[in-house]
């Protein structure tokens, strides 16, 4: 914050300095003022205004860059020594120009930052004791009870503990889709409460909260400027020394300073050195917007380059929650029968196989009656009696403790069964009978087939799927959603090793995962892409960009996102030598001289930067359609 008041300090003090230039100028050519004031004013204001030049470039030089700065205070400099004061103001203008433009970049960028910080609410109500009172969010603590009615933020990251309400999450998502929240659920600090009231327990507060750590990232992003600056960075080193090596030899065989000033002032290259970063800051800034949170620069300029995506299965392509995909009867008993007798176990097991049975018999209006004697063993799974015969679920070498009979016949079907890449069976047995089998597998996303397909549109030439399955569930996902490369049977040292190979040099990867038994490998990939990073800390930390909505069709637009603000800055190169080509030929063919050349530089400068404003408000749907 203290850099960014430095900044605004420095901004006025510009905007006096160009009001200043400018009006020096119009006294200059509109002749009202005499020569000596006239030469005053020039002189005064040119030298005034090259010191922050010449400061800028002192302090690239100390710390061994080459910046437009160098450039630029060579000019400045021999246009004072040649006397060239109009040229000096002229340079000056455009140069303070550029710094204001490079400040209100940075303003707008921050804005995605001040519109989070806004979110926070101040107040809140905590019930203590059975009353009722408002505090201060920042005492709030863990296991508070907080109450947030109709119109309200939410202040913590918790769990409703009563209630009911729709709530409005784009803050954090960039969904409009409002999302019910009952007991039990999960509710997120800065969403806003739309219909109904809350009482929800903090289970985050603070800086701990996703909402905070949201915020943080989106800071860190606008200061990780020099990855912002890479491109333009590659092309300062190079075009510096060709713009000096051609000075030099022109005036060698002209002996003109005059000449080689005027093609100095031409080519001065800090529209460009404004331009190029001004369009990363301002895509960061739209895709924190978006709810898509990059951590630099250098990782939206990775994106442009990706031509390989590694997707981790469970939790990315699928939703990492199962649901019974099929009932088989081994007995005489019904489908209808099996899942009623497996849910009136599970009904008290908090097992998520458990919660998928209860689900479906819920979804499938299927009665079931509550047992007596429940008991659970962790990991193997669970009895309870009904009408006096026990009901056993759960594996095999379980059941058959249970005394439960497992036919020859039970045995072959089994093999079967598990033949068909399910991802999950539930034995179930009534009376030490095996009467059938609840097959379970994880959701895959309804968004993930056309994320697939659109990353093959966007050029995407690898698309590769990483899972701790077996061979057949692997082969059953892949084939659902379009990937025809796919390894299983993986480890979390595998994947690394897997992510290891299909680095390329040539071209970025990036592995996308839920950024938990995956975080290695995020870390180590070229890009690493968290998903649903509203649900996990680990996500937040181990990924280079964080999706904040639990949307497949995130990763694509990010892509997108990339991939216009490439064609920005391509743009902006082309706009800037096509500008420069014209220029020095006004220069060769002498239609302008040191004075002109200034004018015309500080005039043609904003065609770049207007472009990279573009992106400010350019719509990235439009940009594809385009390309049609």
């Amino acid at each position: 914050m203290r850099d960014y008041a430095k900044r605004i300090q420095f901004i006025r003090s510009d905007k006096f300095l160009l009001f200043s230039l400018l009006i020096v100028l119009l006294l200059h050519y509109s002749k009202l003022s005499s020569l000596s004031i006239d030469f005053v004013l020039l002189t005064f204001f040119a030298s005034i205004a090259t010191l922050p030049v010449l400061y800028s470039a002192y302090q690239s030089l100390k710390n061994k860059k080459v910046s437009v700065d160098l450039l630029a205070g060579v000019a400045l400099m021999v246009s004072l020594l040649n006397e060239q004061w109009a040229s000096a103001v002229f340079i000056n203008l455009m140069l303070t120009s550029a710094r204001i433009f490079d400040v209100y970049t940075q303003e707008r960028a921050r804005d995605a930052i001040g519109n989070l910080l806004r979110l926070r609410p101040e107040k809140v109500k905590v019930k203590k004791s059975g009353e009722i009172i408002e505090e201060s969010v920042s005492k709030i603590k863990k296991d508070d009870l907080i109450i947030v009615e109709l119109g309200e933020r939410i202040p913590v990251d918790g769990i409703v503990v009563s209630g009911q309400a729709q709530i409005d999450q784009s803050s954090l998502t960039g969904e409009s889709q409002l999302v019910e929240k009952n007991v039990d659920n999960e509710v997120l600090s800065s969403t806003m409460n739309v219909s109904g009231s809350l009482v929800i327990r903090a289970e985050k507060v603070g800086k701990d909260t996703i909402f905070e750590k949201m915020v943080k990232l989106v800071e860190q992003s606008q200061k990780d400027k020099a990855g912002i600056e890479t491109i333009a960075d590659k092309f300062t080193g190079w075009y510096i020394s060709i713009t000096f090596l051609g000075a030099g030899l022109i005036y060698a065989f002209s002996r003109d300073l005059g000449l080689v000033l005027s093609v100095l002032l031409v080519t001065c290259a800090d529209d460009i050195a404004v331009a190029i970063p001004m369009a990363f800051s301002a895509g960061i800034a739209r895709a924190a917007r978006k709810g898509i949170i990059i951590k630099g620069g250098s990782y939206l300029e990775g994106l442009m380059q990706v031509k390989t995506v590694i997707f981790d299965k469970t939790g990315t392509l699928t939703r990492g929650m199962l649901r019974v995909s099929k009932v088989q009867a081994l007995s005489e008993k019904t489908e209808e029968e099996i899942a009623s007798l497996a849910a009136s176990v599970d009904f008290f097991s908090e097992h998520p196989i458990a919660h998928a049975v209860i689900k479906y018999v819920e979804e499938q209006k299927i009665a079931f009656e509550k047992t007596e004697e429940f008991e659970e063993h962790s990991g193997l799974g669970s009895h309870a009696i009904l009408n006096g015969k026990k009901i056993v679920c759960g594996k095999f070498p379980f059941l058959i403790k249970e005394g439960v009979i497992i036919s020859a016949e039970n045995q072959k079907e089994l093999e079967k069964i598990k033949g068909d890449g399910s991802s999950s069976l539930l034995p179930v047995a009534y009376d030490g009978q095996l009467i059938g089998i609840i097959l379970l597998e994880d959701e895959i996303r309804t968004e993930a087939k056309e994320t697939i397909e659109k990353l093959r549109k966007l050029g995407i030439e690898n698309i590769i799927m990483l899972t701790g399955d077996n061979e057949k569930v692997a082969q059953k996902v892949s084939n659902a959603v379009g990937i025809t490369a796919y390894h299983a049977n993986l480890l979390p040292e595998d994947k690394l090793s897997y992510v290891r190979k299909y680095r390329n040099k040539d071209h970025k990867i990036a592995m996308i995962g839920d950024g938990v038994n995956d975080a290695a490998s995020l870390a180590l990939a070229d890009i690493g892409i968290a998903m649903g990073a509203m649900g996990t800390d680990a996500a937040i930390e181990a990924a280079d960009i964080a999706l904040m909505k639990d949307d497949l069709s995130k990763v694509t637009e990010a892509i997108e996102l990339g991939r216009l603000v490439e064609k920005i800055s391509r743009q902006d190169f082309w706009i800037w030598g096509i500008v420069n080509l014209a220029g020095l030929t006004f220069v060769f063919a002498g239609i302008i001289g040191p004075e002109g050349a200034a004018a015309y530089n500080f005039i043609t400068d904003f065609f770049p930067l207007l472009n990279s404003m573009r992106m400010f408000e350019y719509r990235i749907s439009n940009f594809f359609k385009s390309k049609k």
